[in-house]
């Protein structure tokens, strides 16, 4: 963003049609906080209710409830344009289909820059790409993405690889786990699986999994750390396989970095639509072993035999093998951390992804902060 201007910084107004609440969700929120933090006004728009809108508030982060029922929905198209218009709005940033169209037409029609997320490894046909003409640029969440939206047609010019900050406030070498293990009662090692549950993150393979380490190692115990659409039926998995009390179900927790910290060993078994993840950094710059597939954006961050493990996808088999690998041999494990460590803190920073991403504000003719 050019420095000569004298103008007030414009807001950046984020766009978000999904009701649900996951890695994607959280980036919106922290990188709001973020422009926030160094001077730029930041408004998140979401579905009325919706939980996003709830947790950016608890962030501080502005929110207005815009009702986007569809691509083609003209009221919340005028609706958005009309707050555009009455919050000084300077640039558009749209994360998911609909209100990539939505935000995207009422932008467009008040000449105000397009910036578009696209945080998903899964395919977009070609007929349905046209959504990205609407955007001055994209971003992806890495090269994998970025690949995605290259082939269906978005000029390579125009595709921006960034994959999501590192709060090095909070994750970092020194976080202690010592009160989580406490309160979780975890004597022996801890194996952890923290995401969103839905099928997509391979509960049903992390679980099949801990069968093969717990005869083993009957000592270890298996947390799932996240809560989504997927929780009742893992919950009822966990029971009939009689992984119960070794496999903990936490539910939602805000205390991310010190549940990283009590872990032996993250694991993020994603079958599919992985980009690139968040907790994998998270663990990393903690100093906990990952283990990852090798799916979408994981082996851009998980390196195998370098800064972590990679296996398969869908092969519990080869997941406990990882696993009990770490297990047996936990020096070796966490000299693999360490590498990622020192990769993750100074690539994967939130001021590092920021900084490239501001680039990409300035790139498409956003209003300037004054420096």
């Amino acid at each position: 963003m050019a420095s000569g201007s004298a103008q007030r910084p414009a807001t950046v107004l984020h766009t978000e049609s999904s009701v649900g609440f996951g890695g994607q969700e959280m980036r919106i929120i922290a990188e709001s906080r973020w422009l926030i933090a160094h001077g730029w006004p930041a408004t998140i728009v979401g579905q009325p209710g919706a939980r996003l809108l709830a947790e950016a508030e608890r962030a501080s982060v502005p929110t207005l409830a815009v009702r986007m029922r569809g691509a083609w929905d003209l009221a919340a198209v005028a609706a958005l344009r009309r707050l555009i218009r009455a919050h000084d709005v300077g640039l558009v940033h749209t994360h998911s289909s609909v209100d990539a169209w939505v935000a995207g037409l009422a932008a467009r029609s008040l000449a105000i820059p397009v910036v578009r997320s696209r945080h998903v490894t899964i395919p977009i046909p070609r007929r349905r790409a046209l959504v990205y003409r609407l955007a001055d640029r994209v971003i992806t969440s890495g090269e994998a993405v970025a690949a995605i939206v290259r082939g269906a047609g978005v000029p390579a010019d125009r595709v921006v690889a960034i994959g999501p900050g590192l709060d090095t406030a909070r994750f970092h070498p020194n976080v202690s786990g010592a009160g989580v293990r406490a309160e979780l009662g975890l004597r022996g090692p801890a194996v952890g699986l923290v995401a969103n549950i839905r099928g997509s993150k391979g509960h049903a393979y992390f679980l099949e999994a801990a069968r093969v380490v717990l005869a083993e190692r009957p000592d270890a115990r298996f947390l799932i750390v996240g809560d989504g659409i997927g929780f009742d039926d893992v919950q009822r998995r966990v029971k009939e396989m009689g992984l119960e009390p070794r496999v903990v179900m936490t539910g939602f927790r805000r205390d991310v970095p010190e549940i990283m910290a009590a872990l032996d060993v993250l694991v993020l078994p994603s079958l599919k639509s992985e980009a690139m993840s968040q907790v994998i950094p998270q663990a990393l710059a903690v100093g906990t072993p990952v283990v990852g597939t090798t799916v979408g954006g994981t082996p851009e961050l998980v390196r195998d035999g370098e800064t972590g493990r990679l296996v398969p996808p869908a092969d519990a088999a080869a997941l406990a093998g990882a696993i009990l690998d770490f297990l047996r041999d936990p020096e070796r494990a966490r000299a693999l951390a360490r590498r990622g460590q020192a990769l993750v803190l100074t690539q994967h920073s939130m001021d590092a992804a920021m900084a490239r991403t501001l680039a990409v504000y300035d790139a498409v003719g956003a209003p300037a902060k004054v420096h």
